[in-house]
């Protein structure tokens, strides 16, 4: 038995989920979702009800965590350390990590659903300004980085690379040159191609 459960669905951020556990080298059990049937377990977990959720089964004790980019670091911690930033690169990686859980996802989010905020009061109300301020400034990072902590993978690129990956194949992320560079090199990786298989259920 897999010291983890991932509750999946592969049309949902679960997806970067097990990308995260592919580079942790760690095989969850997959739990499938369906989306019109949610198991108990699965709610009594997340009452939300939404994926990705995980249960770390780990001496004698469950611990559940959600929100695909605290899912991220919490393998790294448990098991993968070598992608947890280093001392000198603790501020990028959580600032990465944060600004496209938070602002990036926020922006484009919001604008693939029609809403957009005006005014500058809007745009203070929002908290991420504005997509265009949002697009810019990470277009600005990845000029001149490869990574999020500069020129090494960490854990926080999964989840900064699965929403440029994701925004470029859905158009819902302004194509720049910066975008689509990081892009390749995400997918160049084998755990990014081992990850995104179709899984066995």
């Amino acid at each position: 038995m897999s010291s983890y459960t991932l509750f999946f669905n592969p049309m949902s951020r679960a997806m970067i989920a097990k990308w995260a556990f592919a580079e942790a080298g760690v095989e969850p059990e997959l739990v499938m979702v369906e989306w019109e049937k949610k198991p108990q377990w699965l709610l009594d977990a997340n009452p939300m009800g939404k994926l990705p959720t995980i249960i770390h089964h780990h001496q004698g004790h469950d611990h559940v965590v959600t929100e695909a980019a605290a899912i991220c670091h919490y393998l790294a911690e448990m098991d993968a350390p070598d992608l947890l930033p280093r001392p000198e690169e603790k501020a990028d990686y959580f600032r990465w990590l944060f600004f496209a859980s938070g602002p990036a996802e926020a922006a484009i989010t919001n604008r693939a659903l029609g809403w957009e905020p005006k005014s500058a009061k809007e745009q203070m109300t929002a908290g991420f300004g504005s997509y265009d301020r949002v697009v810019d400034t990470l277009d600005a990072w990845f000029k001149s980085h490869d990574y999020v902590c500069g020129d090494r993978f960490t854990m926080a690129d999964v989840y900064v690379g699965a929403q440029v990956d994701w925004g470029i194949t859905f158009g819902t992320l302004a194509e720049r040159d910066s975008f689509k560079a990081y892009q390749e090199r995400l997918r160049s990786r084998p755990t990014y191609a081992a990850a995104m298989n179709p899984p066995d259920l």
